[in-house]
């Protein structure tokens, strides 16, 4: 950063996932540490166009890792969305002295912060989404939480499916990507897991899998949906009007995006925001920092924003095969 450059901002935007609260506690401590000051502007872009904003120090951060949820709140803004919306931003960013923002979020968050940079704020990205959708990143802030809380709550409903001699359709989130689909129905042993990037036919892929799987002495089912193939109510009347098995469907829905995040979230968006920091201190902008490899590394945002997500079908293949 220059010289007269004393200040940076953070804000968080989109869909709120637990581990937000950890970028936000390292991006303004690495950022004090290095003489800045910090603002956080609340409810994501919104908060530029309407001044709520507050500085904050190192006590604004004290307590918050292990808690869900955003501290700067979050909120989408038609008004951004606009040349004249992101000029507003921007000359409010200078008259605060702010020479540089983070932003975390997905990819709707990242082509805010592109348009900013372009309007003469350096911004960096940071991807945080229980979805796991940034193409980009392998990893983003939120979705090691969101699939332990599926895990914990599929557990709970096998208790009752086993009980009843039940099949259970719990459809989970994800919006088009079913990375949380795939990974949680590894991991609760689902007989049968449908996915967006996959083709899907009920009759083969469910139907007969469970019908096969009865015949070796299995009274109980559970089938994952990922939110992107929907529908987890038909499915479950189609399964129990070809089977004869009770079959109940369970929509999880935001209880996903909640609670204290995980070791692995807190860490990994520790490192990320440590990460920006040292983008803007060091006067590089228009960045968003990921995880590839295991490595904590940094982009450009078009560049990232063009890339196409990777689906694991490996994964996918071994979970086709173990689930018998």
């Amino acid at each position: 950063m220059s010289e007269n450059s004393n200040a940076i901002a953070v804000l968080t935007s989109g869909g709120d996932a637990p581990g937000m609260n950890a970028a936000v506690r390292a991006v303004v401590r690495a950022a004090i540490n290095r003489n800045l000051q910090v603002y956080g502007v609340k409810r994501g872009y919104n908060g530029l166009l309407n001044g709520d904003v507050v500085e904050m120090n190192l006590r604004s951060v004290s307590d918050i890792i292990n808690h869900g949820g955003t501290v700067l709140y979050t909120a989408r803004s038609e008004e951004y969305n606009t040349p004249e919306g992101v000029k507003k931003a921007a000359d409010y960013c200078r008259s605060l002295g702010v020479k540089g923002v983070v932003v975390i979020g997905g990819d709707g968050s990242f082509r805010g912060a592109r348009d900013l940079s372009g309007a003469g704020i350096p911004c960096v990205g940071i991807p945080g989404t229980i979805d796991n959708d940034v193409a980009c990143s392998e990893y983003t802030i939120g979705f090691d939480t969101a699939m332990n809380t599926v895990l914990e709550m599929v557990d709970k409903i096998r208790d009752t499916a086993q009980s009843h001699d039940r099949c259970s359709v719990v459809e989970v989130m994800g919006r088009r990507c079913g990375d949380i689909a795939l990974q949680t129905g590894i991991a609760c042993g689902a007989t049968a897991i449908l996915v967006p990037e996959k083709p899907h036919d009920l009759d083969t892929m469910v139907v007969d899998k469970i019908i096969a799987t009865q015949a070796t002495g299995k009274k109980h089912f559970i089938v994952i949906v990922a939110e992107g193939v929907g529908g987890s109510a038909e499915i479950a009347k189609y399964i129990e009007d070809k089977t004869g098995i009770e079959t109940r469907a369970t929509v999880l829905g935001h209880v996903q995006r909640g609670g204290s995040p995980t070791l692995r979230d807190r860490v990994v968006a520790t490192a990320m925001g440590h990460h920006a920091v040292e983008l803007l201190v060091n006067n590089i902008g228009n960045r968003v920092v990921a995880l590839q490899q295991g490595n904590v590394v940094d982009l450009d945002i078009t560049e990232a924003l063009n890339m196409k997500r990777v689906f694991d079908d490996n994964l996918y293949n071994i979970a086709m095969d173990v689930s018998i």
